[in-house]
């Protein structure tokens, strides 16, 4: 079975998948900051700010759906020059 669907469909589609995996990746995989009152209890010691189990996720997720979208936009753009 054949869909035949205006390539600007799934190229509108890889596109989100690419920036929104970007803004996720960037945003909610980041590492935290401390809280003040994690400074205040161990002012001596120079801690940089973790990247906790559900970081590591969104940032594991937002590369995902990066890759989707790029594939998605390859594949289009190969499946309309094909001859």
């Amino acid at each position: 079975m054949r869909i035949n669907l205006p390539p600007i469909i799934p190229y509108g589609v890889g596109v989100m998948l690419v920036v929104f995996g970007i803004l996720r990746a960037k945003y909610l995989g980041a590492p935290r900051a401390l809280r003040a009152a994690d400074d205040d209890a161990e002012p001596e010691t120079e801690s940089a700010p973790v990247r906790g189990k559900e970081q590591r996720r969104h940032l594991r997720m937002g590369v995902v759906w990066v890759l989707l979208g790029l594939f998605l936009v390859v594949s289009t753009y190969i499946q309309t020059h094909r001859r």
